[in-house]
């Protein structure tokens, strides 16, 4: 009998990760066809995803946080009240239809301008690189980087 070469281990490495490779969204879609009880599973391409977290609408919150105060609310729950100050939401323009997602997030009384990522993340003008899962979360972190100091509103 010969023996291995390095080429040899090379090549049949490569033909069980390639096996492996093809073989796991196979896998991946029989586990969720089993457990969503459908025969082809949940929609799992990135145009659903984005639906979907667009058209999740973010629980308000009104907080203290490392001793600051901070809240937020849906940007057309409270329209009348909050217009003067500009935008502050977030608001993006509709996608496929989908209606825009605006947000207030204001820190001891002073709005923080957030935005809406197209992945449905979160980031605040505190922080642009930084991404957050909810707006409250993007509050929490600009609480964190500013270090006690006072926002200053955006001016355009």
């Amino acid at each position: 009998m010969q023996g291995l070469t390095r080429r040899d281990v090379v090549r049949g490495s490569m033909v069980v990760l390639a096996g492996a490779v093809l073989a796991d969204p196979a896998a991946v879609a029989t586990a969720n066809a089993a457990r969503s009880g459908t025969p082809h599973g949940p929609r799992t391409d990135a145009s659903h995803s984005l639906a979907a977290s667009a058209a999740l609408v973010p629980e308000p919150f009104n907080e203290i946080y490392l001793g600051r105060h901070i809240e937020g609310w849906p940007d057309d729950e409270d329209r009348g009240t909050h217009a003067s100050h500009g935008s502050h939401g977030g608001t993006r323009p509709p996608e496929d239809g989908q209606a825009s997602i605006g947000f207030v997030v204001r820190v001891d009384d002073d709005d923080l301008h957030i935005m809406q990522n197209a992945d449905g993340t979160w980031i605040s003008v505190i922080n642009h690189y930084e991404t957050h899962h909810t707006p409250r979360d993007a509050a929490r972190a600009a609480v964190r980087e500013l270090h006690g100091a006072t926002l200053v509103p955006v001016t355009v």
